[in-house]
């Protein structure tokens, strides 16, 4: 599988510290494109999808060089980048497996049985939530809720959602990344998006 810019890869042990860092060219390119988005005056509010794009590249977690360089590339003061780093749940700051799996366990997935999700992300990845895989490759975390409550219970692996999951359907989606495959995101039940189990209920007329 090859990996989208951007993204961790598939393969391989955690990312090592490093005293220095810097985006590589496409990256840069990527971060322009973002910054590009804020108005003048406003590019601070571009740290999270920076924060976001650094990570990716390091691997799955945040260290201390990438913080300042982020800090750096906004005109930011260093702490204000700590403060946002440590703050949300989605970054890391401490080496990690590269692969990041989030098991959401808010209460509309854990009513649809987020219990038996996290049971085969145990048993496939061989860690326990909050711990990297043996072989440094997954990092397997409890996560509040992902918004997507329709289709509870939710699996986020890297940039992708699956949705409508048992125990069986997780454990095969879990078994198909570990074999360095991208599984098809989204419902696992076959449904379309947050359509109806049965079918629509609604707008059933094909416009002219």
């Amino acid at each position: 599988m090859s990996a989208a810019p951007g993204r961790p890869q598939p393969y391989g042990a955690m990312a090592p510290d490093v005293e220095s860092f810097a985006f590589t060219p496409e990256n840069l390119e990527e971060a322009k494109k973002i910054l590009a988005r804020y108005p003048a005056g406003r590019q601070a509010s571009a740290v999270l999808p920076l924060l976001h794009l650094a990570q990716a590249q390091h691997g799955g977690w945040l260290p201390k060089a990438a913080l300042d360089y982020v800090a750096e590339f906004l005109g930011m003061a260093k702490i204000r980048v700590y403060e946002v780093a440590s703050f949300y749940d989605m970054f890391n700051t401490e080496p990690v497996g590269r692969v990041q799996v989030r098991v959401c366990t808010t209460t509309p997935c854990w009513l649809c049985g987020s219990d038996a999700v996290l049971r085969a992300a145990r048993e496939v990845l061989g860690c326990e939530p909050g711990e990297s895989s043996p072989d440094g490759r997954f990092f397997l975390r409890e996560f509040e809720c992902l918004g997507a409550c329709a289709n509870a219970p939710v699996l986020w692996i890297d940039d992708d959602f699956y949705e409508d999951l048992t125990y069986e359907r997780a454990k095969a989606v879990l078994e198909s990344v570990v074999r360095g495959e991208r599984p098809t995101p989204g419902p696992q039940s076959g449904r379309k998006g947050s359509m109806p189990a049965g079918g629509k209920t609604t707008l059933l007329e094909v416009g002219e």
